[in-house]
């Protein structure tokens, strides 16, 4: 029963990976969600169900469009596959639990804006403001321990972020300083901070690479809402393992 139980929640992660790319991609335009339906970018023809199976149209359509042929983002089954599997794990580590849906809510909210940040460098508001109150309702029921830990982490996440914006002089998105508040009601005091290191650690490596690949300057923007993401993810699984790893090993 378990298996079938995950491979329910990849299927219905997969599906809501497909439309978490609608939400990313449409949001930061003011765009509808529901409208116009789904259309090639490139020859406007609207999509049917052949084209719109997650992850096994891409496949099966070999990253094209069936009619003009151009290229599919493969940004659309990447974040579909990562939701999938993403929704899977969290189901086999957690079981039918109102964690489960925070968790759930948790990762939602990172891939569409990965999605948006990856595509625009855009973290919308209206999508943290969709999922602040979804988080706090799930922390109230599931609360961390001690329950305020929740709602000071909020407050540090989100201070941190805006001191080293000031300080930096708009070195640090508006975007990921709210984003950051929704991760320390997630994740609470200690593990946001963690959340901090790791996101600054990977961005790091991530740009260097990304600058080194596009033979770019010091200077060029880079996308921090990926970095973010997957640290968040790592920490929100294995903080408590990272921590108690940290401790055993200075003290």
């Amino acid at each position: 029963m378990e298996i079938v139980y995950g491979i329910f929640f990849f299927l219905f992660g997969i599906v809501f990976g497909s439309f978490f790319n609608v939400v990313g991609l449409r949001i930061p335009k003011k765009e509808s969600i529901i409208t116009p339906p789904s259309h090639c970018p490139n020859c406007q023809r609207r999509l049917t169900a052949i084209d719109l199976v997650p992850v096994f149209s891409y496949i099966w359509l070999r990253g094209k469009c069936r009619t003009c042929e151009a290229k599919i983002s493969p940004i659309y089954v990447v974040s579909e596959l990562a939701t999938g599997l993403l929704f899977a794990f969290s189901y086999i580590q957690l079981g039918l639990s109102i964690e489960l849906a925070i968790a759930l809510f948790f990762i939602s909210l990172l891939v569409i804006i990965v999605v948006s940040d990856l595509k625009y460098m855009i973290i919308p508001d209206k999508v943290l403001l969709f999922f602040l109150p979804l988080l706090i309702l799930g922390r109230i029921l599931s609360p961390i321990e001690p329950w305020w830990d929740a709602f000071l982490g909020a407050v540090i996440g989100f201070g941190i972020l805006l001191l080293i914006a000031v300080i930096s002089k708009g070195g640090m998105g508006g975007g990921d300083i709210k984003l950051f508040f929704l991760i320390g009601l997630v994740l609470g005091t200690l593990k946001t901070l963690l959340t901090l290191f790791l996101a600054s650690v990977i961005g790091m490596i991530v740009g260097m690479i990304v600058l080194s690949v596009r033979n770019q300057g010091p200077k060029t923007p880079v996308p921090f809402g990926p970095s973010i993401a997957l640290a968040a993810v790592i920490v929100y699984f294995y903080g408590g393992t990272i921590i108690r790893w940290y401790w055993r090993l200075f003290h």
